[in-house]
């Protein structure tokens, strides 16, 4: 993919994937990587600064012997994720306009 993941665009990614379901950081990685190019390495500094922002609160479990910490959404996490659910649809809105998708843009704003 040749568009680059900005960083709140990614922090509304791990936020949406962990408001579906409490998960560890290598499960965040995998889901992420399934559809963008993104290394480990590049999502723990995110986990951690959403952590601090309490977006994400941790806890850690038993498995194999060894500890893994899971991350789960917060309140303010959630608040924070519907932002930028509304502020995606505006974007993406006019990014369609732009590239004269303005008729498929609105006829699926229609629909909702």
């Amino acid at each position: 993919m040749i568009y680059q993941l900005t960083a709140p665009l990614l922090d509304a990614c791990v936020l949406g994937i962990v408001n579906e379901e409490d998960s560890y950081g290598y499960t965040l990685t995998q889901k992420v990587r399934e559809l963008v190019d993104i290394s480990e390495s590049t999502l723990y500094p995110v986990l951690r600064r959403l952590q601090k922002e309490q977006y994400l609160s941790t806890y850690d479990q038993p498995y194999q012997g060894r500890n893994r910490r899971y991350y789960k959404i917060t309140d303010s996490g959630k608040d924070q994720l519907e932002m930028y659910r509304d502020e995606w649809d505006v974007y993406k809105s006019k990014v369609d306009i732009l590239l004269g998708n303005a008729a498929s843009s609105e006829e699926e704003s229609k629909n909702e």
